[in-house]
């Protein structure tokens, strides 16, 4: 009786410790096995969210096979309450244990909008107001609230941020964005203010940002804008009139139609630089980093003018007789604006 009972015992302890193996092998084949994704997916872990509700949510979905393997080898490596919120992008072939070590390390999934070269602070404006991605806190029209909130409350936020690509992830607020893109504008425009040739008639920064804003929007070839801020420059210190179209376009904003008459020109704004001399009183839309080293690091020379060739370029001339042969060759008694 006592060898029977001796030999079931062993019996039921090998069959159990045989099901502890075939459990903890199958275990480690899950959690080395990728997903069930045929394609990315997004999943939100919201704050408080615990690891055995994340994986009963991927189990309903058909992405993780057994969440209780999971959970137990979250609490093996102590790692279950170590999980992040935040949006997540799974990829086909992650495993469940690189999810983990995703969720554990916070590696949110980063959103991306660009802020383009040249854009107005209205563009900017639409383009995070219209971006799903961010938080939206900040009134619409209401600059003086945002500035304010940005520590700037009398600044105008024309040409105050950076374009570029910026990375976020869901849930940011536009608030904070716009701080970081404004941060990165002052970041920039500072180093480049260091390394500014000598001589300039810039009295602060803020002078070259309105400069380098005017090349901007005046040509989008590299190799122009030195030599466009080099005229600028030359008539500034000649006292005379920049007389350049994009300041006059920015001064009619919605009343702008895409075509710039001659009665434009005489339209009373202080951005209207055929009718007032120096620079206008705001940049004119955001410049970008070689707009910036061009204000500030002007081609030498001696054109005061320049007109549009029709085909991206500009012809540069030194005299008013010269200019006004250009014009006649290249617009063919069109408006000269743009000189």
């Amino acid at each position: 009786m006592k060898q029977t009972a001796l030999i079931l015992f062993l019996f039921l302890g090998a069959a159990a410790v045989g099901a502890v193996w075939w459990i903890w092998q199958d275990m480690q084949k899950q959690l080395h096995a990728p997903l069930a994704l045929k394609s990315e997916l997004f999943f939100t872990i919201e704050p408080g969210m615990t690891l055995q509700k994340i994986g009963d949510d991927l189990h309903r979905r058909g992405v993780l096979r057994q969440p209780y393997y999971l959970l137990l080898e979250a609490r093996r490596q102590g790692k279950e309450r170590q999980i992040k919120a935040g949006e997540y992008r799974l990829l086909p072939g992650t495993t469940p244990l690189e999810m983990l070590d995703q969720f554990v390390a916070g590696k949110v999934f980063q959103h991306a909008l660009r802020l383009l070269e040249g854009w107005t602070f209205a563009q900017v404006m639409a383009a995070v107001q219209a971006n799903q991605h961010l938080k939206h806190t900040l009134p619409e029209a209401d600059t003086e609230t945002l500035m304010a909130a940005l520590g700037a409350p009398s600044a105008h936020p024309e040409g105050q941020f950076f374009p570029d690509t910026y990375h976020f992830p869901a849930g940011t607020t536009d608030l904070a964005f716009l701080r970081r893109a404004r941060e990165r504008m002052q970041e920039v425009l500072a180093g480049e203010w260091q390394s500014r040739a000598e001589g300039l008639p810039y009295p602060s920064p803020y002078e070259a940002l309105i400069m380098a804003s005017i090349v901007e929007k005046e040509t989008g070839l590299a190799e122009e804008r030195g030599k466009i801020a080099g005229v600028l420059l030359r008539r500034l210190e000649r006292n005379m009139k920049l007389q350049v179209d994009p300041t006059v376009i920015y001064a009619l904003g919605y009343g702008f139609d895409g075509n710039l008459r001659r009665d434009d020109l005489d339209f009373d704004s202080p951005y209207n630089t055929y009718r007032y001399p120096g620079l206008p009183p705001t940049p004119i839309a955001m410049p970008g980093l070689e707009s910036l080293r061009a204000a500030l690091n002007p081609e030498a020379g001696d054109a005061l003018y320049f007109v549009a060739k029709g085909d991206g370029s500009h012809h540069f001339s030194a005299t008013l007789n010269d200019h006004n042969s250009a014009v006649a060759r290249y617009q063919r008694g069109e408006n000269e604006g743009g000189d």
